[in-house]
């Protein structure tokens, strides 16, 4: 990427006071004009709905499916001092968008993206200022609030769109080097911002650099050093233009995960949507069909093999929901008992369903119609709940009535296994002494 950056003004207009989930904010001093032009007209917006009540707690939550959006002062001093010119940063374009850029290159977040405490009316593909979402998004302080008013105790948090569910954007830069310098300066400010102003209720998610699975795993057993305790991966790394999960491209990084106890999250989506024919809505054939991706994005990870050959390895299948998990039990099964198909299957210690339940875990936000039908089939053990704050797909505010209606049935047992105690486990954030439901 060129070193030479055209200089860019401050923001020359008064800062200006808007109304942001309860509270009058300014807009951010970090945000720089820039001659952009995306082409894309602003949307009049109705302005943030006012902070919701306080929700009644009937389960201790660790949400292991959030997300969060970078603020502008991400990267700020966190690059070598050669890069640091070229960090990313927020502009406004000529419409008056906010927009990440980098080399030139305008990323933004689409209006889906953070939906939380918008009116339906503002929901859309759009993309957004950071004064038109709720300040949670991307402020670690208020975020906390956000989770206080909709009973969530533990939260993980994957990056936003424009870095990637699977922390891809760096990995694809020419410059391989600054992309890795990226990598670095993304996981430097997860750590010492959004996790560690709370380190018992967020837990320390990273990316890293994926064209070198060397450099790849180095950056995994640093970010473990200090305690991360998770790493999001594409769920199907050949859709980004990467090796294939089958290949021995990501022996090293997927050892270092094992070998740190990091767990590999796959996030459904972080390879992008299903390929759809000329014409689909691709929006809603795409969200429809998120737990189709997660069947095959599955499937393909168990038949890697990798868990087989790093037994300690942790795998989630991030927002892939939960109601698919019995019929890909079934057909494995089938396909080892019945029909001969599964003849390749590697591992003499396990067949190919007891290590889906051995080294895999799902995780749920409204699957209301498989839960009872799951549990006997996969193990409790397995399944863990979220709330997807801010997307579209969250409960936020709901969240905890959302989950009353789904495992209100349920033992107390089980749902402090669903709710927090399965999450503990896998991402190290401890469940607080006076969690719910009591046993």
């Amino acid at each position: 990427m060129p070193t030479n950056r055209p200089l860019r003004q401050r923001h020359p207009h008064p800062a200006s006071s808007l109304y942001n989930g309860g509270t009058i904010v300014e807009e951010n001093p970090m945000v720089e004009v820039n001659p952009v032009k995306l082409g894309i007209k602003r949307p009049a917006v109705r302005g943030l709905l006012p902070d919701p009540d306080p929700r009644a707690v009937h389960y201790t939550l660790i949400s292991c499916d959030d997300h969060l959006l970078e603020p502008p002062h991400a990267f700020e001093g966190r690059l070598p001092a050669k890069y640091q010119d070229m960090a990313p940063k927020v502009v406004e374009t000529e419409e008056g968008h906010e927009v990440w850029s980098i080399d030139g290159t305008p990323y933004f977040q689409v209006g889906f993206m953070a939906v939380a405490g918008r009116p339906k009316e503002d929901q859309r593909m759009e993309p957004s200022r950071f004064s038109e979402v709720r300040r949670g998004c991307w402020d670690i302080h208020a975020r906390i609030q956000d989770m206080d008013l909709g009973g969530v105790w533990g939260s993980v948090n994957f990056p936003s769109g424009v870095t990637g569910f699977g922390g891809t954007l760096f990995s694809e830069f020419r410059d391989q080097e600054f992309g890795l310098a990226c990598v670095r300066a993304w996981n430097d400010w997860l750590y010492e911002e959004w996790h560690g102003s709370y380190p018992d209720r967020i837990a320390a998610l990273g990316i890293t650099h994926l064209t070198d699975p060397v450099l790849g795993a180095e950056e995994v057993r640093r970010n473990a050093k200090r305690g991360f305790r998770a790493m999001t991966l594409p769920e199907r790394p050949h859709t980004r233009n990467l090796p294939s999960v089958y290949s021995d491209h990501w022996d090293p990084l997927i050892r270092a995960c094992a070998e740190t106890g990091t767990c590999i999250n796959l996030h459904v989506g972080s390879g992008g949507f299903t390929p759809q024919p000329e014409g689909a809505p691709m929006l809603e054939v795409g969200a429809t069909m998120f737990q189709a991706q997660a069947f095959t994005s599955c499937a393909e990870w168990l038949w890697a093999g990798w868990a087989s050959k790093y037994p300690d390895l942790k795998i989630v299948m991030s927002e892939g929901g939960i109601g698919w998990v019995a019929g890909l039990i079934d057909r494995l099964d089938n396909i080892m008992s019945r029909s001969g198909y599964g003849g390749g299957w590697a591992d003499k210690e396990m067949g190919p369903s007891d290590r889906l339940r051995n080294n895999f875990w799902f995780t749920m936000i409204d699957d209301p119609s498989t839960v009872s039908t799951i549990l006997p089939t996969l193990g409790v053990e397995n399944v863990m709940a979220e709330s997807d704050y801010p997307h579209g797909d969250g409960t936020w505010p709901d969240t905890q009535e959302v989950l009353k209606g789904l495992i209100g049935h349920l033992s107390p047992e089980d749902q402090r296994k669903i709710c927090c105690e399965n999450a503990s486990q896998v991402y190290g954030l401890p469940v607080p002494t006076d969690a719910v439901p009591k046993l």
